[in-house]
């Protein structure tokens, strides 16, 4: 339980005082009414005496009475009390608790237990205050005598013409009550009550020689112990007076006024009900003798202030007055009456009990069972005389009781209760047990415990035997508050929720707080169990109708719920919060708990969901009114910030008829990281090249879309009546739909000046998105600047409203039932608030300090600077295909537009693939159609007419090498004048190549450009397009060079060094669903520096090529060395009726393309610490010698393959050409045009040479002879084709393992010398002459010496291999033989 003002003892002592009657004459209470105040409310402030009291028990032992405070009150007479409170009597502690409310800046102790911070209210005023009034406004029951009056005051003013009249006449009225038997209250303690007289002077009016002398007439009569004169009024009630004299009275006139209001409507009430019953206010008696009807119990309603004809000696007079009263009239009172009885109950204890018995059964003085005819027939019915000796006993603890003889009351209460239970007076045993409980307990000192079973005894009888439950709760008040002093929490929260009913909403609510409070403060506090008891006490308050106390249990009970994962409960509190501040007056609160019920995730129904939402939006449209220009945070929908997306640039156009718009860059694209590395490396590629191929130090990639996962740390840069699209993501957490409209975007721009910028809502356009059924969706909203500088984007402004609104429900009418009828519109409830959008950074982990600590970084996605104009261009594509065949060459156009009022300049693209597409060059344009749609299969190719029968030898032309053939990837656009104008657009030609690779390809275009002006923030602007392409199968080209078997010297058409046979190998390998009826091979072409195809070998004649589906070609070409230049050599074989000019655009341009990627491919797979090798002496032998067998091999000649197709679509035949590129690196190793699948590559034997040693065989033919034996002479040329000295050894023993080398070589052998040792120099031929012996007829392969071959200045030995020699074949019959 709080805190409370007074100690349990202090609070027990005041609950029950001598309760002391006054009667006043009507003279005096005019003297009294100077000052405001009646007499009894002049008393009021000094009934608690100062000083110690002392009287004598039946022991004669000195008793000492302390702090002893007197009740005084006017004589009423009522009707009989009921067992429980009235409605007047519920409606006095109602406003008396209402009364007594928080205030805002009270105390709170701050707690601390376990995981939990709570601030609770130290006291509770309001609960004493009700503790107070309750016990106050219980009335006088005859079971107990402690609210009985002991004394009456007569009160006579000294202007009085016959003051001891007007006495008599109060002593007689006084007697009159009491004993005619016509009024059944008040009630009265004993027979002979005390009557003190007290005489009343009026300083300013009266003579005081005649007060002094009424008063020693009085003495004379009453005697000194039992009159007093009292003086007042020592000075004129002046406002203008000086001296400020204290106002006592106003702490009790404030509840006063409380009770005597509600009296007054009991009063008038009774009077319509019951005009029969005598309802007589005694209080002012008449100078004729009759009865006042008025109510002059209060005057403090009375205007002006209180006490203004007293003096602070007035206050010691009445001080004193009470005094004299207590000492020498109440208390000498008190103990004689106590001696009294003590002297009758020891009479009668020496009768034996049963005697006793039996006489007051026989006599009649026994207890009378008296019952109405309402009450059951049982023993609470009850009541016993007067004189009976069981109240005596009662009526002497009761005495002892209030003058604090603890231990004497303790005794004859536990006597009286034997008895009462002996004759099942209830009622009577009840009011003993509680009294006894509250004695053992006031024994200070005393080894006797508290019986709290007495008090639990007591309760239960109370409540449901006699069924008097003011009784119940003044037991359990008392009882909880003794318990509570003994720090027994658990058993007092027990005892205060057993006492809670549904009869009373007020005190259920009161005693389950005081239960929170006793769970809180607990040795182990109970946390829950606090919060729990809170809610219900909320909820009886707010039954009560005590909104403000409701209000203040549940604010209690969200300092433990919040946060912990009870959102069902915080939903509740949240909602009676928000409903109980509304009505308070409190609009901010109200939309605070209602947030907080919106915000988080609900797991409630969608019924009540929308109950929440109604509500809410009814609180912000109460609060806002016609205030529109007052914009509230709303908390629905939930915006993800971190999800907004920023879109710079011009909407594109969308392209009409054929042509293709680029896509270039927009929303309704999904980020990828991976693409976004790429596309930033292609305009790296861009600037550098823009910039002679260094990349400026001052480079920004382009980031025209951002999200959380770009890079946010610098201001991106918007251009200047360019729109920027701002994307926010909205997600609905309720499970009933959400409507917003009139969305827009609220934002602040600065121009750089001191003052600044503000915000603003204008220039926006303004759209609609509806959330229906969803919990999620975007809103794009659109802002155009008009001038430079900075912009912040702050937040979005909507209206919001639910489609639910009108659906009203048949249980539900909620906290305002005007808003929940059928007829409630959506434009009534629909609510215009605003969302900030705060993105928070990516957390920083590089510093010790980033990661110890939860740092974030700063997001400035919404924060743009606005700069001036810059170009924008839009690019088309006309003819631009979606499907290519392997290596399918196809013309399309490009077209470029200004659509900005800047003119561009430096338009370059660059391209994941660009060997994709080539732009020609100007030299090209007479070949090609001017136009689209000038001729429809008119070749891309550059050709010329062939002679009907085309010859074997190949023209050549010599093209040197393109400017940019470095591997970079980037390829200048050529417009004519480099510039293209504002408005201006121009259509160019671009030739296709199928990729080499069948599938689908993903080719990303980066177009670049940039402003004519120099030194603006943004240095350029890029443009994406990415296109896809079905490659499908075509041609399969394998080709394979080796080195001519004849001898240098024999060839007659070759003036330079030895010529190099070329093999080809053409395959269809298209699928038949493509279309495609065959493919006819035009010309076969190449292109090289050191090598050129010299003629077609075709025993034939016939140079007509053409494959259907799944054949295969066969073709050989002679090459031969070029002469030494750095220009390329293409040489062209026609196998058809024209030939094409393989240098010229488009086959030239892929050409080197194609080269150029080869290369760019090779320098990125190639190893990196062979790439960072420079320097160093040469130490490793196995690294020489296989530099010197690569370059020995390098062959670098590239095969140009032209077909064309014939292909059937809409009963029409096409005709497509195409081009296959086959690059020769070395000789004996097989190249071809498709590309491989990527598999580990094998490292490269060091121990062999492969083809360093050429070996070239002539034979000579013998007869067989008799003997079967045939010599044939040899010639073994060996030829160094390397550029250094080498040691050679050449072994004729060496025998094939093969089967197939065994079954050839069996009569076959070598004879003569076997081993040789040679020494060949730079490019030298030496030529041997072996012996061969044949021992039968056949065919045998005389290409079997072993040779082995090291350069002269290493010792490692290596093999040659010969295995992809020409083979030296000769063939041995019975006859002549014949040569091979």
């Amino acid at each position: 339980m709080a805190q409370c003002v007074l100690s349990v003892q202090e609070f027990i002592q005041d609950s029950f005082v001598p309760m002391i009657a006054v009667l006043c004459s009507g003279e005096a209470e005019r003297v009294t009414r100077k000052n405001n105040l009646n007499f009894v409310e002049l008393l009021r402030p000094f009934c608690r005496l100062t000083s110690e009291g002392h009287i004598r028990d039946p022991n004669n032992q000195l008793q000492t009475v302390k702090n002893l405070r007197i009740c005084v009150s006017n004589v009423v007479t009522s009707p009989s009390p009921s067992a429980s409170l009235g409605p007047s009597q519920n409606r006095l502690l109602s406003e008396v608790v209402f009364s007594c409310q928080p205030q805002e800046a009270a105390q709170a102790a701050a707690m601390r237990t376990g995981d939990y911070h709570l601030n609770l209210n130290v006291t509770t005023p309001w609960f004493e205050a009700y503790r107070e009034n309750f016990l106050q406004s219980m009335p006088a029951s005859d079971h107990e005598f402690l609210n009985h009056y002991l004394a009456c005051l007569l009160v006579v003013s000294s202007t009085e013409a016959v003051p001891v009249e007007q006495f008599l006449k109060l002593s007689q009225e006084q007697h009159k009550i009491q004993h005619s038997g016509e009024y059944t209250n008040p009630k009265w303690f004993i027979p002979n009550t005390l009557k003190y007289y007290v005489l009343l002077h009026d300083m300013n009016e009266g003579d005081e020689q005649r007060a002094e002398m009424v008063y020693e007439d009085m003495k004379q009569r009453y005697g000194p112990q039992g009159c007093y004169l009292l003086k007042i009024n020592s000075r004129a009630s002046s406002p203008e007076e000086e001296e400020q004299i204290p106002d006592p009275w106003s702490q009790y006139l404030h509840k006063q006024n409380l009770r005597n209001q509600v009296s007054s409507l009991l009063l008038n009430l009774l009077t319509l009900l019951q005009p029969t019953l005598h309802l007589l206010t005694l209080s002012p008696v008449d100078t004729d003798g009759k009865k006042s009807t008025g109510d002059t119990d209060s005057l403090a309603a009375a205007p002006g202030n209180h006490g203004t004809c007293l003096t602070l000696n007035d206050h010691d007079r009445i001080r004193q007055f009470i005094q004299e009263f207590t000492f020498r009239g109440l208390l000498p009172h008190i103990e004689k009456n106590i001696r009294q009885l003590n002297d009758q109950l020891v009479s009668r204890k020496g009768l034996s009990r049963s005697l006793f018995t039996a006489t007051k059964k026989f006599f009649g003085g026994g207890k009378v069972p008296e019952k109405s005819i309402n009450e059951p027939k049982s023993t609470y019915g009850l009541q016993y005389p007067p004189e009976a000796p069981e109240l005596q006993i009662r009526k002497m603890a009761d005495l002892c009781f209030l003058v604090q003889h603890y231990e004497l009351a303790y005794s004859c209460y536990h006597t009286a209760k034997k008895d009462f239970l002996s004759d099942q007076a209830m009622l009577y045993a009840a009011g003993a047990l509680e009294m006894a409980a509250v004695s053992a307990f006031l024994q200070g000192g005393a080894s006797r415990p508290y019986p709290s079973h007495y008090m639990d005894t007591a309760i239960q009888t109370y409540r449901d035997v006699c069924k008097n439950m003011m009784l119940a709760e003044r037991c359990a008040l008392l009882s909880a508050e003794i318990l509570k002093s003994q720090a027994k929490y658990s058993e007092a929260a027990t005892l205060l929720i057993k006492m809670t009913s549904e009869d009373s909403d007020l005190r259920s609510a009161l005693l389950l707080e005081q239960a929170a409070h006793c769970f809180i403060n607990m040795r182990n506090p109970m946390v829950r169990k606090f919060a729990f008891h809170m809610i219900l006490a909320g909820h009886r308050f707010s039954k009560a109708g005590q909104r403000r106390h409701a209000l203040r249990c549940y604010s209690q009970a969200m300092q433990v719920y919040k946060d912990r994962g009870w959102s069902l409960a915080e939903d509740h509190i949240n909602f009676t919060i928000g409903r109980q501040s509304f009505t308070l007056g409190r609009p901010e609160n109200a939309l605070q708990a209602f947030r907080q019920i919106l915000i988080n995730d609900s797991r409630q129904t969608a019924t009540q969901q929308a109950a929440f939402l109604r509500e809410y939006l009814y609180v912000v449209k109460s609060v806002l009114g016609e205030n529109e220009s007052c914009l509230p945070q709303l908390p629905l929908p939930h915006i993800h910030s971190s999800a907004t997306r920023v879109y710079f640039g011009h909407e594109r156009r969308l392209a009409k008829g054929d042509k293709q718009a680029a896509t270039h860059v927009s929303l309704d694209q999904e980020y990828d990281q991976d693409l976004s590395v790429l596309w930033c490396q292609l305009e790296e590629q861009l600037a550098a090249s823009a910039n002679r191929g260094i990349l400026p130090s001052n480079f920004q990639t382009t980031q025209c879309c951002l999200n959380s996962q770009t890079d946010n740390l610098h201001h991106p840069l918007a251009v200047i009546e360019e729109p920027i699209i701002v994307e926010v993501t909205f997600r609905n957490p309720l499970k009933v739909s959400l409507l917003l409209s009139n969305l827009s975007l609220l934002w602040r721009f600065s121009t750089g000046t001191p003052l600044g910028g503000k915000e603003s809502s204008e220039q926006i356009a303004e759209e609609m998105m509806t959330n229906e059924d969803t919990s999620a969706g975007e809103a794009r909203l659109k802002l155009l600047p008009h001038r430079t500088g900075q912009l912040n984007i702050v937040g979005v402004i909507y209206n919001l409203t639910s489609s639910h609104l009108g659906e009203a429900s048949s249980n539900t009418e909620g906290m305002f039932p005007h808003i929940s009828t059928r007829q409630q519109t959506l434009e009534s409830m629909i609510i215009r608030g605003r969302q900030d959008l705060k993105i928070q950074g990516p957390r920083l982990n590089l510093t010790k300090e980033d990661k110890m600590q939860v740092r974030y970084g700063t997001d400035r996605r919404l924060e743009p600077i606005i700069t001036p104009p810059m170009p924008l261009m839009e690019v088309f594509f006309l003819q631009f295909p979606t499907a290519l065949l392997c290596g399918e060459i196809r013309k399309a156009y490009v077209e470029f537009c200004n659509v900005s009022a800047v003119a561009l300049c430096g338009l370059r693209v660059a391209s994941t693939h660009p060997d994709f597409f080539t732009f020609g060059s100007q030299s090209t344009a007479p070949f090609t159609p001017p136009s689209p749609g000038s001729a429809e299969n008119c070749s891309a190719y550059v050709t010329f007419p062939t002679p009907l029968q085309p010859g074997p030898m190949s023209s050549e032309t010599l093209v040197s090498a393109p400017a940019g053939s470095q591997p970079s990837g980037v390829t200048e656009i050529p417009i004519h004048g480099s510039t293209l104008q504002p408005g201006q657009s121009v259509q160019l030609p671009l030739w296709l190549r199928g990729p080499d690779q069948e599938g689908v390809h993903e080719i990303n275009f980066l177009f670049y450009y940039e402003n004519t002006e120099k030194g603006l923030k943004i240095s350029h602007r890029v443009l994406r397009h990415t296109v896809f392409i079905c490659a499908s199968r075509s041609l399969s080209v394998q080709a394979s060079a080796c080195r001519s078997s004849a001898s240098p010297h024999h060839s007659l058409d070759d003036k330079s060094s030895g010529a190099t046979l070329v093999f080809i190998d053409v395959e269809n390998v298209n699928a038949s669903e493509s279309g495609v009826r065959e493919f006819h091979i035009v010309q076969v072409s190449s292109s090289s520096q050191h090598w050129r195809l010299h003629k077609y070998i075709n025993p034939c004649n016939n140079y007509d090529c053409r494959l259907g589906s799944r054949e295969r070609a066969k073709l050989c070409f002679k090459a031969m060395r070029c002469k030494p230049h750095e220009e390329y050599t293409f040489a062209d074989l026609s196998l058809g009726n024209e030939r094409i000019m393989s240098s010229s655009t488009p086959c030239g341009d892929f050409f080197f393309s194609c080269r150029q990627s080869s290369v760019l491919e090779q320098v990125n797979s190639a190893p990196r610490n062979s790439r960072s090798q420079g320097s160093g002496h040469s130490d490793n032998t196995a690294s020489d010698i296989t530099n010197i067998a690569k370059k020995c091999n390098e062959l670098d000649l590239n095969i140009i393959v032209i077909w064309k197709a014939y292909v059937v679509e809409d009963n029409k035949q096409l005709i497509l050409e195409g081009q296959l590129h086959v690059a020769l690196q070395t000789f004996g190793k097989e190249a071809s045009s498709l590309i491989p699948k990527e598999i580990k590559a094998a490292p490269l034997l060091l121990s062999r040479y492969n083809c360093i040693i050429v070996v070239l065989c002539k034979s000579v033919c013998l007869s067989l002879s008799a003997l079967s034996l045939c010599l044939v002479p040899v010639t073994l040329t060996l030829s160094n084709c390397s550029l250094v000295q080498i040691d050679v050894i050449i072994d004729l023993r060496h025998r094939s393992s093969s089967s197939e080398s065994l079954e050839v070589h069996s009569s076959f052998a070598w004879v003569g010398q076997t081993q040789y040792k040679l020494q060949l120099g730079c490019q030298e031929v030496v030529r041997l002459t072996l012996q061969a012996c044949f021992f039968r007829a056949g065919v045998y392969n005389l290409n079997t010496p072993l040779v082995f071959a090291k350069p002269a200045e290493h010792s490692t030995l290596c093999e040659s291999s010969q295995q992809t020699a020409s083979p030296a074949l000769i063939i041995i019959n019975n006859a002549c033989p014949l040569l091979s």
